[in-house]
């Protein structure tokens, strides 16, 4: 009863007036901890986001100018997936249909590592695929990202998370809804994997969910205020809308 009545003020909370409603955000406590969960229906711009005309945009401020000299711009934006010091993507990463990073399959240290690991693919819908699942059937894809582990793997928690695990941290990942729904969450507060697994399998019911980082777990959500900000970012992934949607 305790989530049914949590996945009911996640979506009955109303909208503040004057805000696109390409996605909605909402804080959402479960398990003792708060979360932030942003869902973006089929059909909206999503994009993903790495280099401008030669440097890493590094924030979504960055992203942000340069959207607005097209006249659009960020409706929401997250950090999305793992990066190398100098900024590129550690696994496959796809912009307007360019490849620019290469799928990885194998096994390594770290958690991106932990497999199964997967990709989130923007097609004709969103999707989270497990990459050697992602290897074999090659789907198109617009944008993609890889990170790892998985979280929730066709219902199923990741077979390597336990409840008494002692490594917290703040989290940020997606999950897709069986019908087409992507739910960005990120943790207000540190939590293990297990506890972040739930919150994507009991409350979003998302099957498939993707974990994207710990280290840099960031969220932009005008609706709510937020702005994070920090070191520079790699990949990011962010909603786009016309400049006169959210702005007056």
């Amino acid at each position: 009863m305790r989530i049914k009545a949590l996945v009911l003020a996640l979506f009955l909370a109303p909208a503040l007036p004057g805000l696109a409603q390409a996605v909605t955000c909402r804080d959402v406590m479960f398990d003792g901890h708060s979360y932030t969960t942003c869902d973006v229906a089929p059909g909206e711009d999503l994009r993903l986001f790495l280099r401008g005309d030669e440097l890493p945009y590094a924030s979504f401020a960055a992203v942000d100018v340069a959207l607005e000299a097209k006249g659009k711009q960020l409706a929401f934006a997250m950090n999305a997936g793992m990066f190398h010091p100098d900024l590129d993507p550690v696994g496959l990463y796809i912009e307007n249909g360019i490849e620019r990073a290469r799928l990885i399959t194998s096994d390594g240290p770290g958690n991106f590592g932990l497999l199964p690991n997967g990709v989130f693919c923007v097609g004709d819908g969103f999707a989270v695929i497990e990459s050697r699942s992602f290897a074999e059937t090659r789907p198109a894809c617009r944008y993609a990202s890889q990170s790892g582990p998985m979280v929730v793997i066709e219902g199923a928690l990741h077979p390597r998370f336990s409840p008494t695990s002692d490594s917290l941290h703040y989290r940020n990942g997606v999950g897709v809804t069986e019908d087409g729904h992507a739910h960005f969450v990120i943790s207000n507060e540190v939590v293990n994997f297990h506890s972040f697994a739930r919150f994507f399998r009991d409350v979003l019911n998302t099957p498939n969910a993707l974990f994207f980082d710990g280290s840099v777990s960031r969220l932009y959500a005008p609706m709510l205020e937020r702005h994070d900000a920090g070191f520079p970012m790699g990949p990011m992934i962010g909603v786009v809308t016309d400049l006169t949607t959210v702005k007056d």
